[in-house]
């Protein structure tokens, strides 16, 4: 993980949403650990698996959406390495959520 601060620090308003989401998913995995152990029918588990990936892209859309808005903006308007250096992170966080 990376050390370098962003977005999120400061903004409790945004770190509430994203744990409320999180914690929405976590329940979500937690129902699935029971279906598994109560050895529900398969397609139920997959249904459900789908909706909590489904829920965890979401997430990460909206992180990713607020790192390109604030630490990616304001990268590209000090401009130098910095600036090339935001965008190659952006770039492969994007290509990390399309290989997933």
């Amino acid at each position: 993980m990376s050390e370098q601060h962003g977005h999120l620090e400061g903004n409790e308003a945004a770190k509430a949403a994203h744990l409320k989401r999180l914690r929405r998913i976590e329940g979500q995995v937690r129902g699935l650990q029971r279906m598994v152990e109560e050895e529900q029918y398969c397609i139920d588990i997959l249904t459900q698996v789908s909706a909590a990936t489904k829920a965890l892209q979401s997430v990460a859309l909206v992180l990713l959406d607020d790192h390109m808005a604030h630490c990616l903006v304001d990268a590209a308007r000090r401009g130098g390495p910095e600036q090339e250096a935001k965008l190659k992170e952006a770039s492969d966080a994007i290509a990390r959520l399309v290989r997933s």
